[in-house]
């Protein structure tokens, strides 16, 4: 019989952030003993982007002393551990082999249970880190590597219900922030930018809102967003009215789509119902704002994780390496790193599909 309290080691690598949690889950609640998380903003500044050989050195080089930290600062020794949770994919596969290899070792040395975790489902199941969120939910994920609405029918049962055809809004952000010269991380940045712009200023699409589906459409918005970079002179009061109109784009779409999105899902069901919205992007407050409203509007209740949940952590993928245990879904050492792994597995790809899977 699985034990009423568990206490879960959750590791994440799978692209810049190497982070270690401890998580206690206990009749459905969740308590986070403790959190780390070593950003790697530094290394890749000079790239302008993620570089994949630099990202899984830096885990290998963090990794063990993080995982050191987080169980001092949990008070719990390895002997307290019910399990060990760690990313297994998607991402890039050099970091996600970093850390679910050392996961493997650490159960291995130590006769636990291992949890492979899909990345996208730590996401999935972020909000219920700091409050009760029941099954089923509408879950928009925004991220720089995802942008989908999700049914959410309980644990390991996910429906996608539409999904970006090209570029994640995370991707867009970043694309944006370079463009314009903006450090990085790219959303943060182009939010406080927009702070300081005119969201009317600069004219820009808002891709396939004349289609009644939910699939979303960025990498227009990119080629609008460069040919507006270009046309006048990039002073900074310009820059600021680019980011606050492309970030007002961005909104009009999630907006709308959420919308739909809530009425399709509200369609088959009865009970409560609640939007959910999670991943990086889910920390933009001009974007929060408008989904709260838009669930406001259509009878459903708005959760997000706070803030430092909402980029990636450990501690999401520790819950949910607590919450498959708790009802005896555990993983063989022989488990492979993946660097695809859609949540809905029965819908057909949406694009990427390939010898490595398919991206969404």
């Amino acid at each position: 019989m699985m034990q009423e309290i568990l206490t879960v080691l959750g590791i994440e690598t799978s692209c810049d952030e190497t982070a270690a949690a401890v998580v206690r889950l206990a009749d459905g609640h969740c308590t986070v003993l403790s959190d780390r998380i070593a950003s790697q903003t530094e290394e890749h500044a000079a790239y302008g982007g993620v570089v994949p050989e630099i990202a899984a050195r830096a885990h290998v080089e963090r990794l063990d002393g993080l995982i050191s930290a987080a169980l001092e600062d949990a008070g719990v020794d390895w002997d307290d551990l019910s399990g060990v949770a760690a990313t297994a994919g998607p991402g890039l596969i050099g970091g996600v082999m970093v850390g679910l290899s050392m996961a493997k070792g650490i159960c291995l040395a130590r006769g636990l249970p291992l949890i492979a975790v899909n990345h996208l489902e730590g996401h999935a199941l972020s909000a219920r880190l700091s409050g009760e969120v029941s099954f089923p939910f509408l879950l928009l994920l925004v991220s720089g590597g995802h942008c989908q609405f999700i049914a959410v029918n309980g644990l390991g049962e996910y429906e996608r219900l539409g999904t970006t055809i090209d570029d994640a809004v995370g991707e867009a952000f970043d694309k944006t922030a370079k463009l314009l010269g903006l450090p990085g991380p790219g959303g943060p940045a182009v939010e406080n930018d927009a702070r300081r712009g005119d969201a009317s200023a600069v004219a820009l699409p808002r891709p396939l809102l004349d289609r009644d589906d939910l699939d979303m459409s960025f990498s227009g918005l990119k080629t609008a967003v460069r040919r507006a970079a270009e046309a006048a002179p990039l002073t900074p009061e310009r820059r600021a009215d680019i980011c606050a109109s492309f970030q007002q784009a961005v909104t009009d779409v999630l907006g709308v789509k959420a919308a739909r999105a809530m009425a399709i899902f509200a369609r088959d069901r009865a009970g409560p119902m609640t939007l959910v919205v999670a991943g990086g992007v889910a920390a933009n407050q001009t974007l929060r704002a408008r989904l709260e409203a838009e669930a406001v509007r259509a009878g459903f209740s708005f959760m997000a994780p706070p803030m430092r949940w909402c980029t990636d952590n450990a501690a999401m993928i520790a819950l949910a390496g607590a919450e498959r245990l708790r009802i005896g879904r555990i993983d063989p050492l022989t488990i492979a790193a993946r660097p695809r792994w859609p949540l809905d597995m029965r819908s057909a790809p949406a694009f990427g599909g390939g010898r490595k899977g398919a991206k969404a």
